[in-house]
């Protein structure tokens, strides 16, 4: 089967940054495939690349080697492929237009499609998330898990075959947070997720790829990987609390007491 996503080889330094500090989020060497349906978790600490990461696949940085395919198809740097989406970790930086429904539309209007095909989508896309309600609000009128919401509906309107999210439960209340592990889990595209979030992970991948100093350094089960205690602190990580055996045996009552 050909992979939806394949890296080869990747390699990127930013300008002016010396390899010797792998925590400014330089690539080295990476090579990762994903699947089409495939839900991939990408975690690491911070300046492990995981951003770095997405631009790269997004086309917005180029690659100092290697490559990167999609469909088959070898990506070109600052070209804009609408079948890759990335949902930002800050919402603001994808939301600009005056009203929720003009936001959600601006993808597919760019794509050229007609009005009708335009409505539609903007419709689905609206009701896939909750958010029919909120169509015809401004933008700067909703809270931080609302426009998190609107922001990914403006994505799924593009019908894209791979979905990248960066930290997408940062900030959110636990009901918001809970609305959008559900939405996650329901989807038919590809997702790949960077999140310090383990729990999401743990819920939503069926997969998780641990980044850090701009390598991969383990791929495999999300359970078998973050039950791994030492690889997670040696890479900055914790393991998670689900995964943690209840050790503590329950209070007996005093036998007067019973």
């Amino acid at each position: 089967m050909t992979a939806l996503l394949e890296i080869n080889n990747l390699c990127f330094t930013y300008p002016g940054t010396p390899e010797a500090y792998p925590q400014h989020g330089f690539i080295q060497d990476l090579n990762l495939r994903i699947q089409p349906g495939e839900r991939v978790g990408l975690i690491g600490p911070n300046g492990a690349g995981k951003t770095t990461l997405f631009l790269l696949v997004c086309g917005i940085l180029k690659p100092g080697r290697g490559q990167i395919s999609f469909q088959g198809r070898q990506l070109a740097a600052n070209s804009f492929n609408p079948q890759i989406a990335l949902v930002f970790q800050k919402s603001d930086d994808q939301l600009f237009c005056p009203s929720v429904w003009e936001d959600v539309a601006f993808g597919p209007q760019n794509l050229g499609l007609d009005a009708r095909e335009v409505n539609r989508r903007v419709e689905q896309a609206l009701r896939a998330v909750g958010a029919e309600n909120l169509a015809e609000r401004p933008v700067h009128h909703l809270s931080e898990g609302e426009k998190r919401i609107v922001a990914i509906a403006g994505v799924l309107a593009m019908r894209p075959a791979l979905v990248i999210y960066d930290e997408p439960s940062a900030g959110l209340d636990i009901r918001t947070r809970r609305r959008l592990i559900s939405l996650l889990g329901q989807g038919r595209e590809s997702l790949l997720i960077a999140s310090h979030d383990l729990e999401l992970v743990l819920e939503v991948c069926e997969r998780v790829v641990l980044m850090d100093g701009g390598r991969i350094v383990a791929d495999g089960r999300p359970a078998e990987i973050m039950a791994d205690e030492k690889l997670m602190q040696t890479h900055g990580q914790e393991k998670p609390h689900s995964l943690i055996p209840h050790q503590n045996p329950h209070h007996r009552a005093p036998e007067g007491n019973r």
